[in-house]
């Protein structure tokens, strides 16, 4: 209730920060649908979320809102099940190195073609709608994606998701079609990845090819890992804490913030490798020491 109220009692600063993350909540949701259970790293997520907000910028503001969302999702799947028949066949940093690579040659393919083609590189977005119907979009991308991680979680291809990472190889013997599974598992992940760049370019006026940003790519991955990317809250308390750190790094001390992400992403590997969700998990888990006999 307080999420769906937030426009009205927020200023327009608070409100621009819980929309950004929102954004990233639906970013780091739909990246460990993937990579969480398969162990997948995917490093694709700017080259999505680019391509949903290109998406929004060449239908233009003549086209009512939530097309242009659906649009990026579609755009987000399609690249995805593309790349994926290509890339979902390696395995390890292989895949890793592919999927990086592709925000990139997202990008150069549109400087050639913009400038090579259409002679100019970048674009206006005309007639955005409006902050409260950003801000409510970005909240329905959120829930949904956080609905789908539990209902995913929960179902046999969730199981078969889970089988792939622990042991691909066993997961085929035991009769998991595991191309399929980790083909369709990206495409979904993509869509949303799409569909929170389409919802978020209009928070720009103008929109040019360096949109297809890598560091998306890694802060996506850091949140999750922040939170615990093997389970459904993880990645929602990462991105909060994550981008409410980011905020207060940048306001303060803005030439730190490279460095605190950096940081942050050590600190992850090598001290919470089930990020915070599991930290507090095992905290609760842990057994409360015996009381000492009074003499």
């Amino acid at each position: 209730m307080a999420l769906i109220a937030a426009p009205e009692l927020l200023s327009p600063y608070f409100r621009s920060l819980a929309l950004a993350i929102l954004a990233d909540v639906a970013l780091a949701v739909s990246w460990a649908f993937f990579s969480g259970p398969s162990r997948y790293l995917s490093l694709a997520t700017g080259a999505f979320f680019g391509a949903g907000a290109y998406t929004t910028a060449i239908m233009g503001g003549g086209v009512p809102w939530p097309i242009p969302v659906l649009a990026g999702a579609v755009v987000g799947c399609v690249m995805a099940l593309v790349v994926g028949v290509l890339a979902l066949r390696l395995r390890g940093p292989y895949f890793a190195v592919f999927s990086f690579g592709l925000a990139e040659l997202a990008k150069h393919v549109l400087i050639w073609y913009e400038t090579g083609v259409t002679g100019t590189v970048g674009r206006l977005l005309l007639a955005p709608p409006g902050p409260w119907t950003l801000y409510y979009t970005i909240l329905c991308l959120a829930a949904l994606a956080v609905t789908t991680a539990l209902l995913l979680r929960r179902s046999r291809w969730g199981y078969a998701l889970i089988g792939i990472g622990a042991d691909e190889e066993r997961a085929e013997t035991l009769g998991i079609h595991t191309t399929r599974v980790k083909i369709g598992t990206f495409a979904l992940s993509a869509a949303f990845m799409g569909a929170a760049g389409a919802a978020m370019a209009p928070r720009w006026t103008y929109l040019d090819p360096q949109v297809f940003n890598p560091f998306v790519s890694f802060q996506t991955v850091i949140m999750a890992l922040l939170g615990g990317a093997t389970t459904v809250a993880g990645p929602v308390v990462g991105a909060v804490f994550l981008g409410l750190a980011s905020e207060i790094l940048l306001l303060k001390f803005r030439y730190l913030y490279m460095f605190g992400l950096g940081l942050t992403l050590i600190l992850v590997v090598l001290a919470l490798p089930s990020g915070l969700v599991g930290l507090a998990t095992r905290l609760r888990a842990a057994p409360s020491p015996l009381p000492r006999p009074q003499p």
